[in-house]
C-alpha cells in the first residue's frame, strides 16, 4: 500500500512533498495509517489530535496514545479538549456537528498560528461510500453524489482511493498499533447504521461494489465538472446586475433552455433556497411575488426575476434640513445643497430649484402610496405609483426610493425626477443646485 499511495500522491497531489502538513490523528486505524504512510514518505508533519470528552477515560487514552506516537515518530504534537457535550446543547446541534464545527475550527487555528500549509485527514473510499448513501437518503442533487472533495481548500484527504480493508490489512502487516474508538459500533448513528448494516448486505449482494462505487463516483465528478461549465455560459447569458443591484435573471431567455426548473436549481441553490416547486412557478406568477431564503429573496417582476440578499427592515426615517445645513448623509447616500448664479442642464444626479420656493427645514424621507407629485417638463400631477410603473421600476428598486419634500410638497424624487413647482424661472433670485452621491 506505501507504493501505491507514494504513486497517488506523485501523480495527483504532488505539492503534499513540498508543503508543511498538519495531520488529523483521532489515534483509529484510519488516521494513524495515514501518518505511518506520511512518516515513510519523509514528508514534514505534525499531529493534531481533539479530545472530545465523550467517553471519559477512553478519551483520554486516545490523547496518551496519539502523542506518544507523534513523540516517536519525533514530530510536533498538538491537542485540546473540547466540552463537546455542552457546546453542541449551546448551539442546538447533534454531538456530531458539534465535534465537527469544533475539530475544524481548532484545526484551522493551530494551522494558522504554526504556518501549516495543508490539512490532512484520513478520509478513505468507505467514508466516502457512506457519505453518498447518507446524501442519497436525505435527497440531494448530483454535488451530494460526488462524494467528499479530496481537495477542499487547504484540507486534503490523501486515502480517498483506499479502502477500510486495505489500511487494516496493511496495519496488520506492519504490526501498526491503533485505538479501536467502542462508539464507533454504535448504530444510534446513522452513519453507524449504514457502515454496519447496509454497506456489508451491498458488498454481500455485489462483491466488487466498492470497486465500482469509485468508478460512479467519477462518472459523476465529470457530469457535474460539466454541467458546471454550461452553468458558466449559462450564467453569462441569464444573469446580469439591475440599477438597484440585484441580480436579475431573464425568464424569456431561461424557458428558451427548455427545462427552466433545472437550470433555476444550480443558479440559486448556493442562495439557501429550497422550495423548488414555488421557484418554478414564480416564472408563471404575476409581478410581485416573492419567495424567500434564509438570507435571500426572489422577486417575480415583468420579464425578470430578481434576486437580492435580505436587508433588516428598520423604521422609515424622516430626516430634517434646516436652511443653513448644507449636506446631509443618509442610508442612500450624501446630498449637498448649494446656491448658485446660474445653472446648467440637470441629470438624475442633479437638480436646480427656486430657493424662495422652499420651506424649511426640508424633509428626506420614503415614499408612501397616496403620494403625488408634478413632473418636471410636464402638466398636471401624477401619482408617484403611477410614475413608478411607466418608468418600469422594480419592486426593489421601488422600495428603495427616497423623496425630498418642502412640507408636504415633493420636491424631488431622488434619483429620478424633479417636481415642476419649484423650477427655475425668469423671475428667480436666488438658485439652489442640489446633488446627491
Amino acid at each position: 500500500m506505501l507504493q501505491e499511495f507514494k504513486d497517488h500522491i506523485s501523480s495527483h497531489l504532488p505539492f503534499l512533498l513540498k508543503g508543511r502538513l498538519l495531520i488529523a490523528c483521532s489515534g483509529g486505524v484510519d488516521s494513524v495509517v495515514l501518518t505511518q504512510l506520511c512518516n515513510g514518505l519523509s514528508i514534514e508533519f505534525g499531529i493534531a489530535h481533539c479530545n472530545f470528552k465523550l467517553r471519559d477515560t477512553e478519551s483520554d487514552a486516545d490523547e496518551k496514545f496519539v502523542k506518544t506516537l507523534a513523540h516517536q515518530m519525533n514530530v510536533p504534537f498538538f491537542s485540546t479538549n473540547f466540552d463537546t457535550e455542552n457546546y453542541a446543547n449551546e448551539q442546538s446541534l447533534s454531538i456530531q456537528m458539534a465535534a465537527r464545527e469544533l475539530r475544524y475550527r481548532w484545526f484551522d487555528e493551530v494551522a494558522l498560528e504554526y504556518q501549516y500549509d495543508y490539512i490532512l485527514t484520513a478520509h478513505h473510499a468507505d467514508d466516502n461510500l457512506e457519505t453518498f448513501l447518507i446524501n442519497l437518503s436525505r435527497g440531494t442533487g448530483i454535488d451530494g453524489l460526488t462524494g467528499i472533495p479530496e481537495i477542499n481548500d487547504k484540507y486534503v484527504r490523501p486515502l480517498l482511493p483506499f479502502s477500510r480493508d486495505q489500511m487494516i490489512a496493511y496495519a496488520k502487516e506492519y504490526k501498526v498499533q491503533w485505538r479501536e474508538d467502542s462508539s464507533n459500533q454504535s448504530t444510534k448513528y446513522l452513519r453507524n447504521k449504514i457502515r454496519h448494516d447496509v454497506i456489508p448486505e451491498l458488498k454481500l449482494i455485489t462483491p466488487e461494489f466498492l470497486e465500482r462505487f469509485r468508478t460512479t463516483i467519477s462518472n459523476l465528478k465529470a457530469g457535474s465538472d460539466f454541467i458546471k461549465g454550461q452553468l458558466f455560459k449559462i450564467k453569462n447569458e441569464l444573469l446580469s446586475i439591475s440599477d438597484d443591484e440585484s441580480i436579475r435573471i431573464s425568464i424569456p431567455r431561461l424557458q428558451e433552455y427548455g427545462n427552466p426548473r433545472t437550470c433555476l436549481f444550480f443558479l440559486l441553490k448556493d442562495y439557501g433556497f429550497k422550495a423548488w416547486d414555488d421557484i418554478e412557478q414564480i416564472i408563471s406568477s404575476q409581478s410581485g411575488k416573492q419567495i424567500f431564503s434564509a438570507t435571500y429573496r426572489l422577486v417575480k417582476d415583468r420579464d425578470y426575476l430578481l434576486l437580492s440578499r435580505i436587508v433588516e427592515k428598520i423604521p422609515d426615517l424622516v430626516y430634517s434640513i434646516p436652511e443653513e445645513e448644507s449636506m446631509l448623509m443618509f442610508s442612500s447616500g450624501t446630498l449637498k445643497f448649494k446656491e448658485v448664479d446660474e445653472m446648467y442642464t440637470p441629470d438624475l444626479k442633479t437638480i436646480f430649484v427656486d430657493k424662495k420656493k422652499l420651506k424649511y427645514p426640508l424633509f428626506v424621507r420614503k415614499w408612501k402610496e397616496g403620494d403625488y407629485f408634478y413632473p418636471l417638463g410636464m402638466q398636471g400631477k401624477k401619482k408617484l405609483s403611477k410614475y413608478f410603473k411607466d418608468e418600469k421600476l422594480s419592486l426593489l428598486a421601488k422600495e428603495r426610493v427616497w423623496l425630498l419634500c418642502s412640507e408636504n410638497e415633493i420636491v424631488w424624487i431622488i434619483n429620478y425626477r424633479a417636481d415642476n413647482r419649484f423650477k427655475i424661472s425668469p423671475q428667480t433670485k436666488q438658485i439652489l443646485k442640489i446633488t446627491i452621491t
